[in-house]
């Protein structure tokens, strides 16, 4: 009786969230506050200056600096969707989100963050292509090749983002406002059900397992023959630029997927709430932060770029 008062309740009042945050511990909240503040402008300059030194520079328009583009938009995208809400954690006593905007950034995030793992295994491919068949790249990654890969990655994300916030539609919420979160997401928005998450939580495994496992092996593959092929080159220095060709998505995907899979693909028995806040942390803010600086610190195109671009507005 308790639990269907609790339900109906839920049903009639559920126009708003309440959004916990990262920390309840006030003395953590101001230094919090700057830290991500920080991050997010770095964040920021660092996607949006990759984006405009693609943009600007013809030399860069190629199929690998063509993902790069997407990717850093992605980036950007799925941290403004995230990062501006969690700051209002940190300097208000309740970060109140309605339903419709909850619903809305779950969505986004979901998009864009199931974009990104399609995103970075077209990416390894690419590299596959470029190392093994450097002859027929032109060919493999034409610009109608590119343009429907890249209709794909947002094709799955748009599919895994539908999948997952119809689900959450369907369930009734109960009185409870409080998600236990710094953003909307499943996990904890699971936790506020009143009715069974059966359906939800099979989604979950199926759908993540898929926009994980998918391009995880697409990845493997790619390295395992990139690494098969840098092996049988006789040059030493040829090797090394191979490998720092690949090393800089090499550490993207691991800080992206490892923490992605940490986060869902384990039962919430084992990893409390807490923890996979941290968790998410890594995806949402610290990947998206790092990917320009891993992408363009080590990459002599980039540095190109930049260098003329300077020099053109200097001299304009």
């Amino acid at each position: 009786m308790d639990t269907e008062k609790r339900r109906l309740e839920g049903n009639s009042s559920m126009t708003e969230l309440i959004l916990v945050g990262l920390t309840d511990q006030p003395g953590l909240r101001m230094p919090l506050f700057f830290l991500f503040l920080g991050s997010y402008m770095v964040t920021v300059v660092g996607n949006l200056g990759l984006i405009t030194l693609i943009g600007m520079n013809s030399h860069l328009h190629t199929p690998m600096y063509f993902f790069l583009f997407n990717l850093s938009l992605t980036d950007l995208c799925y941290s403004t969707v995230i990062t501006p809400k969690m700051l209002v954690s940190f300097i208000s006593e309740k970060n109140i989100i309605s339903y419709p905007g909850c619903m809305a950034q779950l969505f986004f995030f979901l998009f864009f963050v199931i974009s990104e793992s399609f995103i970075l295994s077209a990416m390894a491919y690419d590299r596959y292509v470029a190392i093994c068949n450097p002859l027929v790249y032109a060919v493999a990654m034409s610009p109608r090749v590119c343009l429907l890969l890249l209709l794909g990655v947002y094709g799955m994300g748009f599919a895994g983002a539908m999948a997952h916030t119809a689900c959450m539609l369907r369930l009734t919420f109960c009185a409870d406002k409080l998600v236990n979160h710094y953003m909307c997401d499943i996990l904890p928005l699971l936790e506020l059900s009143c009715t069974s998450t059966y359906v939800n939580e099979l989604v979950v495994f199926i759908v993540v397992g898929i926009d994980i496992g998918v391009p995880t092996v697409t990845i493997f593959i790619s390295y395992a023959l990139i690494l098969s092929s840098i092996l049988h080159i006789h040059s030493t220095e040829g090797r090394s630029k191979a490998f720092s060709t690949c090393s800089s998505h090499i550490i993207a995907v691991s800080l992206f997927f490892g923490s992605g899979a940490f986060m869902y693909l384990k039962p919430s028995s084992l990893l409390p709430m807490n923890q996979g806040k941290v968790s998410s942390l890594f995806y949402t803010i610290v990947v998206p932060m790092l990917n320009p600086l891993i992408y363009s610190l080590r990459n002599k195109d980039v540095k190109v770029a930049l260098k003329k671009t300077l020099t053109r507005n200097m001299f304009s």
